[in-house]
């Protein structure tokens, strides 16, 4: 019979969350710490993510940990905007530096969790039978880590090569001479096809829904600018702290329409040749108001027709379907201009859909297009994806995939009714994907390793989201979503890129400055909305606090 192995604290996945989380509940808190993780490495999402052209839409000085100083500064990045590579060797500089992989157990898959209310405990039960224990459960496994291809008849049956950008081979793929469809113009389409047009024979690209793009006008990172940020970055890290989105941005000029036309179009020249997701703050209304966003969206069209050739397929290219920004805004090198290589065709599929896939290629109104390779850029279950693929059982066995049916459920995106001691890091009802991610990372697990030591100094055996908390929580991020165009999109943001997936809009919106007041505010009050239970002999008393 196996043992059960017993721990303070466990956690589900390295990436940079789980690393932190295991920084900070083993160096700073002492606790005996398991990290599970299915990759045979750290990074995450730069782990899985290895397709031509992957590139980070954070700058890399600010895509970074901020809770070493020494760190910070020993660091140096080569570029504005870090490659896939340059992010996964950082990974592999902080898991060494920090001696974190003695404690990640690598090429191991968590099946499912179990809450014993008797012991106050969480049973993980990994892939192959083996089990551990301990008090607190930590989830930290990204909010875009599970890869999704739509069921497509007849995919089995293609002979050529198959690859999905979410899980890309670790070795090279060479695509000289090929035909390649790439199937998807979201994020990771967007930054593979130019990629990709450079090498293969041919790329046709199938797309269902164009997407916005702003230019990164990426470029080495000198000394000098890498001494200036370094020399201010405690400034301007409490500056994206505060903020909406978790990075330090130019000042908005105002309401769109309340600004000179002329003023108005000189700033948007301006912040496009910057280029970077800046150019979405130009305004303070593009995502409140119809009119503004009119604004904002028509300059990027207007760029698409001057950039490419064909006029049709320029019409194509440009996205009428959904505000700008409501959708994930895309940072692209010269993606529009690959459509002016004779080495590519756009294949638009709105109204005219991937009839199917055959052993040759793929079949569209008709018409069959015959290709040795398929790239499905087809992204993610979004979110609830990553949480839903594990076996999660709370209070009297009670599944986090049932409570979710309708849609997630949580307290501050952290926390789950039902589910004591399972503590969730950029979850639904977080800022998460709509904010720089390593700085809402770091937030969460600060909280996250406060309320656990306060727990353990206060004799705590159970920490416990209140459902009416929850409640007011879900109903305050939905009134927040509201009030902007977000909902008007079909977007991944609402779950509507998975067939039955219900739509609800899953991150807060508020902003990361403000959420990050809410949540000490919530920790302040003795962590208002949350039920916690002294450990026995104390177990038949009042709750210790609420």
């Amino acid at each position: 019979m196996r043992t059960t192995r017993e721990y303070d604290a466990i956690v589900i996945g390295a990436g940079f969350a789980g690393m932190y989380l295991l920084h900070r509940l083993r160096d700073d808190l002492g606790l005996r710490v398991r990290v599970y993780e299915r990759g045979d490495g750290v990074g995450g999402t730069w782990y899985w993510n290895r397709y031509p052209g992957a590139r980070c839409d954070v700058e890399s000085m600010f895509y970074s940990y901020s809770f070493s100083e020494e760190l910070e500064q020993e660091w140096e990045w080569t570029e504005r905007y870090p490659t896939q590579p340059e992010i996964l060797r950082y990974a592999d500089h902080v898991a060494d530096r920090f001696g974190l992989r003695e404690d990640i157990e690598f090429s191991t898959s968590v099946r499912g969790a179990r809450y014993d209310g008797t012991t106050d405990t969480w049973t993980v039960v990994l892939e192959d039978g083996r089990r551990a224990r301990a008090p607190f459960l930590v989830t930290a496994v990204g909010c875009l880590s599970a890869a999704r291809v739509p069921d497509f008849e007849g995919l089995d049956s293609f002979t050529g090569e198959t690859y999905h950008t979410g899980r890309w081979p670790h070795e090279d793929v060479d695509f000289t001479g090929k035909r390649v469809a790439v199937i998807g113009t979201g994020s990771s389409g967007i930054q593979a096809i130019p990629v990709i047009a450079r090498q293969a024979a041919h790329v046709t690209v199938f797309q269902r829904t164009p997407n916005f793009s702003v230019p990164a006008q990426n470029g080495p990172l000198s000394p000098d600018e890498q001494r200036r940020v370094k020399a201010d970055y405690r400034r301007l890290r409490h500056a994206a702290r505060v903020s909406a989105a978790g990075v330090v941005t130019p000042p908005a000029l105002g309401n769109a329409l309340e600004v000179d036309e002329e003023l108005r179009g000189a700033e948007l020249d301006r912040r496009w040749a910057a280029g970077g997701t800046a150019f979405m703050n130009t305004f303070t209304d593009t995502v409140t108001d119809e009119e503004a966003n009119r604004v904002t969206a028509d300059y990027v069209r207007d760029r698409i027709r001057e950039t490419v050739k064909d006029p049709d397929v320029a019409e194509l290219l440009c996205p009428k379907d959904h505000p700008i920004g409501t959708k994930r805004i895309c940072v692209d090198t010269d993606y529009y201009a690959t459509y002016n290589r004779d080495n590519v065709t756009l294949v638009g599929l709105r109204g005219n859909p991937i009839e199917r896939i055959t052993p040759s290629g793929l079949r569209v109104g008709g018409v069959d297009h015959e290709v040795d390779v398929i790239v499905f850029a087809t992204g993610y279950d979004a979110m609830t994806g990553p949480l839903n693929a594990i076996d999660i059982r709370g209070l009297g066995g009670i599944s986090l995939r049932e409570e979710w049916a309708d849609g997630p459920r949580t307290y501050l995106g952290v926390a789950a009714a039902g589910f004591p001691n399972l503590f969730m890091v950029t979850a639904p009802g977080s800022p998460s994907v709509l904010s720089n991610m390593i700085v809402s990372i770091e937030q969460h697990v600060d909280w996250i390793t406060d309320a656990i030591a306060h727990a353990r100094r206060a004799g705590i055996a159970r920490f416990e989201a209140r459902r009416e908390a929850q409640d007011t929580w879900v109903e305050h991020v939905n009134e927040v979503a509201s009030h902007t165009l977000y909902p008007r999109a079909a977007s991944w943001y609402m779950g509507a890129n998975v067939p039955g997936k219900p739509r609800v809009f899953m991150p807060y919106l508020g902003g990361v400055g403000t959420y990050r007041r809410i949540c000490d505010e919530v920790a302040g009050d003795g962590y208002r909305g949350f039920t916690l239970t002294a450990a026995a002999p104390a177990r038949s008393a009042r709750p210790a606090r609420t």
